[in-house]
Protein backbone atom coordinates (compact mmCIF):
# COMPACT_ATOMS: atom_id res chain seq x y z
CA UNK A 1 0.00 0.00 0.00
CA UNK A 2 0.76 3.48 -0.59
CA UNK A 3 -1.55 5.75 1.42
CA UNK A 4 -0.17 9.53 1.92
CA UNK A 5 -1.39 12.09 4.55
CA UNK A 6 -3.49 13.70 1.15
CA UNK A 7 -5.36 10.06 0.98
CA UNK A 8 -5.96 10.24 4.33
CA UNK A 9 -7.24 14.07 4.69
CA UNK A 10 -9.20 12.77 1.25
CA UNK A 11 -10.92 10.03 3.48
CA UNK A 12 -12.08 12.75 6.28
CA UNK A 13 -12.27 15.55 4.39
CA UNK A 14 -15.62 17.21 5.22
CA UNK A 15 -14.44 16.31 9.15
CA UNK A 16 -11.06 18.02 8.99
CA UNK A 17 -12.99 21.36 7.34
CA UNK A 18 -15.16 21.74 9.68
CA UNK A 19 -12.74 20.74 12.53
CA UNK A 20 -10.65 23.58 11.02
CA UNK A 21 -13.01 26.01 11.46
CA UNK A 22 -13.97 24.62 14.72
CA UNK A 23 -10.41 25.27 15.74
CA UNK A 24 -10.49 28.87 14.33
CA UNK A 25 -13.33 29.59 16.74
CA UNK A 26 -11.32 28.02 19.41
CA UNK A 27 -8.73 30.32 18.88
CA UNK A 28 -10.68 33.75 18.43
CA UNK A 29 -12.89 32.75 21.86
CA UNK A 30 -9.31 31.73 23.83
CA UNK A 31 -7.75 34.91 22.90
CA UNK A 32 -10.79 37.13 23.31
CA UNK A 33 -11.82 35.73 27.04
CA UNK A 34 -9.79 34.71 30.06
CA UNK A 35 -9.07 31.44 31.30
CA UNK A 36 -11.33 32.32 34.29
CA UNK A 37 -14.25 33.94 31.85
CA UNK A 38 -14.58 30.87 29.72
CA UNK A 39 -14.76 28.35 32.58
CA UNK A 40 -17.23 30.20 34.45
CA UNK A 41 -19.69 30.87 31.58
CA UNK A 42 -19.24 27.07 31.36
CA UNK A 43 -19.81 26.55 34.94
CA UNK A 44 -22.85 28.87 35.79
CA UNK A 45 -24.85 27.20 32.25
CA UNK A 46 -25.77 24.63 34.80
CA UNK A 47 -29.76 22.79 35.34
CA UNK A 48 -30.24 19.22 36.68
CA UNK A 49 -31.08 17.60 33.52
CA UNK A 50 -27.11 18.64 32.33
CA UNK A 51 -25.99 16.73 35.50
CA UNK A 52 -27.79 14.04 34.84
CA UNK A 53 -26.73 13.62 30.86
CA UNK A 54 -22.90 15.17 31.39
CA UNK A 55 -21.48 11.94 32.84
CA UNK A 56 -22.80 10.13 30.67
CA UNK A 57 -21.48 11.60 27.35
CA UNK A 58 -18.47 11.96 28.79
CA UNK A 59 -18.09 8.30 29.29
CA UNK A 60 -17.82 8.62 25.33
CA UNK A 61 -14.52 9.35 25.52
CA UNK A 62 -13.65 6.70 28.54
CA UNK A 63 -11.12 4.28 27.68
CA UNK A 64 -13.23 1.14 28.35
CA UNK A 65 -15.93 2.82 25.71
CA UNK A 66 -13.06 2.35 22.91
CA UNK A 67 -11.99 -0.89 24.10
CA UNK A 68 -15.88 -2.43 24.05
CA UNK A 69 -16.08 -0.71 20.32
CA UNK A 70 -12.58 -2.52 19.64
CA UNK A 71 -13.84 -5.87 21.17
CA UNK A 72 -16.86 -5.69 19.00
CA UNK A 73 -15.25 -4.83 15.72
CA UNK A 74 -13.24 -7.89 16.14
CA UNK A 75 -16.37 -10.08 15.21
CA UNK A 76 -16.52 -8.34 11.88
CA UNK A 77 -13.39 -7.04 10.98
CA UNK A 78 -9.87 -7.13 12.02
CA UNK A 79 -8.59 -4.66 10.26
CA UNK A 80 -10.82 -2.00 11.95
CA UNK A 81 -10.54 -3.56 15.04
CA UNK A 82 -6.61 -2.96 14.97
CA UNK A 83 -6.71 0.65 13.77
CA UNK A 84 -9.25 1.47 16.50
CA UNK A 85 -7.58 -0.05 19.41
CA UNK A 86 -4.30 1.07 18.03
CA UNK A 87 -5.15 4.32 17.24
CA UNK A 88 -6.27 4.54 20.94
CA UNK A 89 -3.36 3.11 22.41
CA UNK A 90 -1.22 5.72 20.54
CA UNK A 91 -3.41 8.84 21.06
CA UNK A 92 -3.81 7.75 25.10
CA UNK A 93 -0.06 7.19 25.65
CA UNK A 94 0.75 10.11 23.63
CA UNK A 95 -1.70 13.02 26.14
CA UNK A 96 -0.37 10.91 28.97
CA UNK A 97 2.99 11.71 28.37
CA UNK A 98 2.12 15.57 27.57
CA UNK A 99 0.13 15.52 30.64
CA UNK A 100 2.97 14.64 33.22
CA UNK A 101 5.34 16.90 31.31
CA UNK A 102 2.96 20.04 31.85
CA UNK A 103 1.47 19.00 35.12
CA UNK A 104 -1.20 21.69 34.89
CA UNK A 105 -3.25 22.04 37.97
CA UNK A 106 -7.62 21.12 37.25
CA UNK A 107 -10.22 23.71 38.17
CA UNK A 108 -10.71 22.80 41.45
CA UNK A 109 -6.69 23.43 42.88
CA UNK A 110 -6.98 25.97 40.34
CA UNK A 111 -9.60 27.90 42.07
CA UNK A 112 -9.59 26.90 45.32
CA UNK A 113 -10.23 30.26 46.56
CA UNK A 114 -13.52 30.22 44.59
CA UNK A 115 -15.04 27.03 45.37
CA UNK A 116 -18.65 28.52 46.49
CA UNK A 117 -18.35 29.83 43.34
CA UNK A 118 -18.17 26.50 41.36
CA UNK A 119 -20.96 24.16 40.24
CA UNK A 120 -20.11 20.69 40.77
CA UNK A 121 -22.11 17.83 39.94
CA UNK A 122 -23.29 15.63 42.77
CA UNK A 123 -21.69 12.25 43.20
CA UNK A 124 -18.74 12.92 40.19
CA UNK A 125 -15.36 13.12 41.45
CA UNK A 126 -13.29 15.33 40.35
CA UNK A 127 -9.24 14.71 39.63
CA UNK A 128 -7.10 17.35 40.92
CA UNK A 129 -3.55 17.40 38.31
CA UNK A 130 -2.70 16.76 34.56
CA UNK A 131 -5.40 18.83 33.20
CA UNK A 132 -3.82 19.48 29.92
CA UNK A 133 -4.86 18.41 27.47
CA UNK A 134 -8.42 17.13 28.17
CA UNK A 135 -7.85 12.85 27.49
CA UNK A 136 -11.21 12.18 27.02
CA UNK A 137 -11.33 15.19 24.49
CA UNK A 138 -8.41 13.46 22.50
CA UNK A 139 -9.92 10.17 22.55
CA UNK A 140 -13.44 11.46 21.55
CA UNK A 141 -11.61 13.24 18.54
CA UNK A 142 -9.36 10.42 17.27
CA UNK A 143 -12.12 8.04 17.15
CA UNK A 144 -14.78 10.00 15.40
CA UNK A 145 -12.37 10.76 12.86
CA UNK A 146 -11.16 7.09 12.44
CA UNK A 147 -14.67 6.32 12.29
CA UNK A 148 -15.08 8.82 9.85
CA UNK A 149 -12.05 7.87 7.91
CA UNK A 150 -13.67 3.67 7.67
CA UNK A 151 -16.96 4.85 6.90
CA UNK A 152 -18.29 4.66 3.55
CA UNK A 153 -20.52 7.16 3.89
CA UNK A 154 -18.98 10.64 4.97
CA UNK A 155 -22.14 12.33 6.09
CA UNK A 156 -21.56 10.85 9.16
CA UNK A 157 -18.52 13.73 9.78
CA UNK A 158 -21.27 16.22 10.88
CA UNK A 159 -22.82 13.81 14.17
CA UNK A 160 -19.48 12.37 14.89
CA UNK A 161 -18.18 15.64 15.28
CA UNK A 162 -20.54 17.25 17.17
CA UNK A 163 -20.42 14.07 19.56
CA UNK A 164 -16.70 14.45 20.03
CA UNK A 165 -17.58 18.59 20.85
CA UNK A 166 -20.08 17.47 23.35
CA UNK A 167 -17.76 14.99 25.21
CA UNK A 168 -14.90 17.88 25.06
CA UNK A 169 -17.85 20.65 26.43
CA UNK A 170 -18.81 18.02 29.28
CA UNK A 171 -15.26 17.79 30.71
CA UNK A 172 -15.51 21.68 31.09
CA UNK A 173 -19.50 21.15 32.64
CA UNK A 174 -17.86 18.45 34.90
CA UNK A 175 -15.57 20.84 35.69
CA UNK A 176 -12.40 18.68 34.93
CA UNK A 177 -10.98 21.16 32.45
CA UNK A 178 -10.37 23.88 31.09
CA UNK A 179 -11.39 25.18 27.67
CA UNK A 180 -7.82 25.25 26.70
CA UNK A 181 -7.13 21.87 27.79
CA UNK A 182 -10.61 20.82 25.57
CA UNK A 183 -9.01 22.65 22.40
CA UNK A 184 -5.63 21.14 23.07
CA UNK A 185 -7.15 17.72 22.92
CA UNK A 186 -9.34 18.33 20.41
CA UNK A 187 -6.12 18.95 18.52
CA UNK A 188 -3.81 16.30 19.68
CA UNK A 189 -7.23 13.94 19.02
CA UNK A 190 -6.87 14.84 15.31
CA UNK A 191 -3.37 15.02 13.99
CA UNK A 192 -1.95 12.63 16.12
CA UNK A 193 -4.66 9.96 14.83
CA UNK A 194 -4.07 11.42 11.08
CA UNK A 195 0.03 10.63 11.79
CA UNK A 196 -1.12 7.42 13.01
CA UNK A 197 -3.79 6.10 10.34
CA UNK A 198 -1.08 7.08 7.34
CA UNK A 199 1.54 4.80 9.54
CA UNK A 200 -0.96 2.07 10.06
CA UNK A 201 -2.82 1.37 6.91
CA UNK A 202 0.28 1.74 5.10
CA UNK A 203 1.16 -1.48 6.48
CA UNK A 204 0.60 -4.56 3.64
CA UNK A 205 -0.20 -7.08 6.24
CA UNK A 206 -4.13 -5.16 7.07
CA UNK A 207 -4.65 -5.32 3.27
CA UNK A 208 -4.93 -8.77 3.02
CA UNK A 209 -7.73 -11.24 2.44
CA UNK A 210 -7.82 -12.35 6.26
CA UNK A 211 -7.85 -9.18 7.99
CA UNK A 212 -11.10 -7.77 6.46
CA UNK A 213 -12.62 -10.76 8.06
CA UNK A 214 -13.53 -11.13 11.53
CA UNK A 215 -14.43 -14.04 14.13
CA UNK A 216 -18.37 -14.34 13.01
CA UNK A 217 -17.38 -13.36 9.51
CA UNK A 218 -15.06 -15.91 7.78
Amino acid sequence: MNIGIKDVLNQIRLFFVLYIVLLCACLVIKLSFSRADIYFAVNGLNSNWADFIAPYITDLGNGWTIIILSALLVLYNYRMAFLMASTYAFTSLSVQIIKHIVGAPRPKIYFHDQLSRIHFVKGQYTDLFDSFPSGHTVTAFSTALLVVYLSKNKKWSIPLLLIAVLVGYSRMYLSEHFFEDVSAGSAVGVFFAIFWIWLMDNKKFLHNPGWKRGLLKS
